[in-house]
C-alpha cells in the first residue's frame, strides 16, 4: 500500500488543500518498506487529489480535509484517514499496525458555502 499525509516540516499538515508537501510511505505486511517526500508545488484542493492518484497512491492520512476534496479523491479510488494529528511517521506507522484512529472533527466546513479561503482552517 502507498500512503500520502499531508505534511509540513514533520508534522501532519492540517489543511489538505493548502499542503505543502505529503510524506509518502510504502507499507507492506504491516511494516514501512520505503518513504519519500512529494512535493504539492502550486496544486491546490482537486489538483492534489490528481497529483496522488498519479503517484499511484492508494490511501492519504490528513488532518482536515472538505467534503470537495473528499469526493475527488473518493472518486479516484483513493481513501481517505481524516482527523489525524502528529508525526506523519508516527501516523503511518499508527496505520502499518492498523491502529490508527481520527481523532477530531475534520470536516473543513466553510468550504460547503463557497466562502473564499482566507488561509485560516477553522478545521483544527
Amino acid at each position: 500500500m502507498k500512503v500520502a499525509i499531508t505534511s509540513e516540516d514533520g508534522k501532519i499538515f492540517q489543511h489538505f488543500g493548502r499542503t505543502p508537501e505529503f510524506a509518502v510511505f510504502e507499507i507492506e505486511s504491516g511494516k514501512i518498506i520505503d518513504e519519500s517526500v512529494l512535493p504539492s508545488g502550486d496544486s491546490a484542493h482537486g489538483a492534489l487529489a490528481v497529483l496522488l492518484k498519479e503517484n499511484n497512491i492508494n490511501t492519504l492520512i490528513c488532518g482536515g480535509i472538505g467534503g470537495g476534496a473528499m469526493n475527488a479523491l473518493s472518486s479516484l479510488g483513493i481513501s481517505v484517514i481524516a482527523g489525524i494529528e502528529g508525526s506523519v511517521r508516527d501516523a503511518a506507522q499508527a496505520l502499518a499496525e492498523n491502529r490508527l484512529e481520527p481523532t477530531f472533527d475534520f470536516t473543513c466546513k466553510h468550504h460547503e458555502h463557497g466562502d473564499s479561503h482566507d488561509g485560516n482552517c477553522h478545521c483544527h
